[in-house]
């Protein structure tokens, strides 16, 4: 019901003009998220959940394209965008890689008019374009404190960073580091780089656990990184002696979380952010004004409620 009502509102107050130029032609929008990744088929999931909807509500079909680059690489996702900006979609979605790697592909698509919308990311500073996505900072901060709380706020602990140039990311790293920096007996002994893959992940853990054979914590800062982790901690078998907080809710790490080799994690909601950033990239396609950011919130995944 709330989610029909809201629609209705906004077609509400789209404007005529915007709604009587082709109120019938179907609309498309390019989906480019950072990478192959689960979590991107998540997303994906609630874009086309929203654009069915759209389509049954309104009556005008709405088309999902979605166009994933093989590896988390700045020239092959600006590659991406510039090739669906040359077929001149009624909006792209994105989740930046660099936002200011990304910047002169977006100024592309800002200069053929094409509107933007960004999700779990941040666009660059000065552009006018709605972000969706959960509070990165509260994300890590949630992540840190229950790690702190499960190794009684003492002790080495590692953090497992996705994509460096990764807005997102990178704000998550921070607030863990914030986060631990308010427990004197906790120290951040190591920090590993996945660049959004589970091998490397699991790789990088292995090799910080045996260069710390005392550690006693794990928080990551992408969907990849925890699932990874968990790995590593399963096969060097310290499961229970390492504890782990993750990210996100890949079915992986679910299975990781009921195993008990992973105590919990803090999910984005991917499908939530795909479906609003639909959403918001339609009311922008109809020449309505959208929101700075739209919050999606954050769940705290543990055994009681997977």
């Amino acid at each position: 019901m709330k989610t029909a009502f809201l629609l209705a509102t906004a077609l509400a107050f789209a404007p005529m003009a915007a709604r009587a130029a082709d109120d019938h032609a179907p609309l498309r929008f390019v989906l480019i998220p950072k990478t192959v990744h689960p979590w991107f088929d998540k997303v994906n999931t609630g874009a086309r959940a929203a654009a069915d909807l759209l389509g049954k509500t309104t009556g005008r079909k709405v088309e999902i394209e979605y166009r994933a680059p093989e590896t988390a690489d700045v020239s092959s996702q600006n590659d991406i965008i510039e090739r669906a900006i040359a077929t001149h979609p009624d909006g792209l979605i994105l989740d930046l890689l660099d936002e200011k790697g990304n910047h002169a592909t977006m100024l592309e698509a800002v200069d053929e008019k094409v509107p933007m919308t960004v999700f779990d990311s941040l666009p660059p500073e000065g552009m006018d374009i709605t972000a969706v996505g959960a509070d990165f900072c509260e994300q890590g901060t949630i992540a840190a404190q229950r790690l702190a709380g499960l190794i009684g706020e003492k002790g080495e602990v590692a953090i497992m960073i996705g994509v460096p140039t990764a807005p997102n990311h990178t704000r998550r790293a921070e607030c863990e580091r914030a986060t631990f920096a308010r427990y004197p007996q906790i120290k951040v002994v190591a920090t590993g780089i996945d660049n959004d893959s589970i091998e490397t992940a699991q790789k990088q853990a292995s090799a910080i656990m045996q260069a710390h054979p005392d550690l006693a914590g794990w928080v990551a800062c992408d969907a990849a990184g925890p699932v990874g982790i968990g790995q590593a901690i399963r096969e060097s078998g310290r499961t229970g002696k390492v504890r782990e907080v993750g990210l996100d809710n890949l079915n992986d790490m679910i299975a990781l979380i009921r195993d008990g080799v992973a105590d919990s994690s803090a999910s984005s909601r991917p499908e939530m952010q795909g479906y609003w950033a639909v959403i918001a990239a339609w009311q922008r396609a109809l020449g309505q004004k959208t929101p700075k950011y739209i919050d999606t919130g954050i769940d705290v995944l543990t055994k009681k409620n997977i």
